[in-house]
C-alpha cells in the first residue's frame, strides 16, 4: 500500500520542525532519569556490568551500539518490563527497581514506549489500537468521546487522519511505525522510548520518522530516549548520545563530542569500520 503523503501535513507542526540547532537547546534541563551502576544478566550471559548514565528532562537522547548489546533490554528496564539485577534506576527521583507492579502502572502512563516493530495487534483497527494505552489507564477518567477524540488528535500528529477503521494489515511498514507513535503519544506521556525507530525503513520513510521524533519533541515537550545503530538517524535527532559497550557506557556527550572522539571504539562505530586486527576467518566460521 501506498505511503500518504505528509507534504502540506506539518503547517501545525512549523516550528517543530525546524532545525534541531533553532530550538533545542533551551529545553535541556537537570536529570530527569538516572541509571546507576545497573547490573542485568540472562542465564550466563552478562548485558550490563556498570551502567551509569544520566538523561535530562526535555531532551532527545539517543544510546547506540551494535546489535545484541542490550540497548532495549534499557529500555524495558525503565519501565519495569525487565528488572535489573541490582543498581538503581530513577525516573523523576522514585527508584523504578523498588516499586510493585501497581506502582509501575502508574510510570507506564508517564512513560511511552514504541516498538521495534510497532507492535500493532493485528485484530484490532488502527483507531482501537491508538486508543489502547487511554482503554488501559485512563478507563475511569475518559469516556469513549474523549478517547476517539484524542485517537484522531494523535493521528493527526502523524500525519495519518482520518484512518481509524484501517487494519494493521492494510498498513505499509513506515505507517505502523506512526501509528505505533501515534498510539505512545495519545497518552500525553513525559517521556517516549523508541526502539530502533528507522529500522526495516526505506530512506524516505526513515527520513519522515526523524522529522516526526524532533517535531513532536519540540510540540509536545516531552523527553525522548532512542536506542538506534542508525548512525545518520542519530545524529540528526539527538541532543546528546552514549554508547553501549562490553557492558557498561564508554562515552556520552553531545553530537559534536561524539563525532570528535578519539576512542576506537567509538569512531569504528560511527564508520562502520571493522576492528583491524579482527579474525576474519573466525568470523567466517561462525
Amino acid at each position: 500500500m501506498k505511503e500518504h503523503s505528509i507534504e502540506g501535513c506539518y503547517d501545525f507542526l512549523q516550528v517543530a520542525l525546524q532545525s534541531p540547532s533553532d530550538t533545542r537547546g533551551s529545553r535541556v534541563s537537570d536529570a530527569f532519569i538516572q541509571f546507576t551502576d545497573v547490573t542485568k544478566r540472562f542465564g550466563t550471559k552478562e548485558v550490563y556490568r556498570g551502567l551509569d548514565l544520566k538523561i535530562h528532562k526535555g531532551e532527545v537522547f539517543t544510546v547506540v551500539g551494535g546489535s545484541g548489546v542490550g540497548k532495549s533490554v534499557m529500555l524495558k528496564m525503565l519501565i519495569g518490563l525487565l528488572q535489573a539485577d541490582s543498581g538503581s534506576i530513577t525516573f523523576a527521583g522514585d527508584d523504578i527497581t523498588r516499586m510493585n507492579e501497581a506502582e509501575l502502572g502508574l510510570v507506564r502512563q508517564r512513560i511511552a514506549m514504541l516498538f521495534q516493530s510497532g507492535a500493532l495487534f493485528d485484530s484490532l483497527t488502527v483507531g482501537e489500537n491508538v486508543r489502547y494505552g487511554l482503554d488501559e489507564y485512563f478507563h475511569t477518567k475518559m469516556t469513549l468521546a474523549e478517547k476517539n477524540e484524542r485517537v484522531a488528535w494523535a493521528l493527526g500528529l502523524v500525519a495519518l487522519p482520518g484512518i481509524e477503521e484501517m487494519w494493521p494489515a492494510d498498513l505499509s511498514g513506515g505507517m505502523k511505525k506512526r501509528v505505533g507513535l501515534a498510539r505512545a503519544i495519545a497518552v500525553q506521556p513525559e517521556v517516549v522510548l523508541y526502539d530502533e525507530p528507522t529500522t526495516g525503513l526505506d530512506p524516505i520513510n526513515t527520513a519522515r520518522v526523524n522529522h516526526m521524533i524532533t517535531g513532536l519533541q519540540d510540540k509536545l515537550n516531552f523527553t525522548s530516549i532512542v536506542v538506534t545503530h542508525d548512525m545518520k538517524s542519530a545524529f540528526t535527532i539527538s541532543d546528546r548520545m552514549a554508547m553501549v559497550f562490553d557492558g557498561r557506557i564508554i562515552h556520552s556527550g553531545s553530537v559534536e563530542e561524539f563525532r570528535a572522539c578519539q576512542d576506537p571504539r567509538v569512531s569504528d562505530f560511527i564508520e562502520g569500520r571493522a576492528p583491524v586486527r579482527e579474525d576474519v576467518e573466525t568470523l567466517l566460521r561462525g
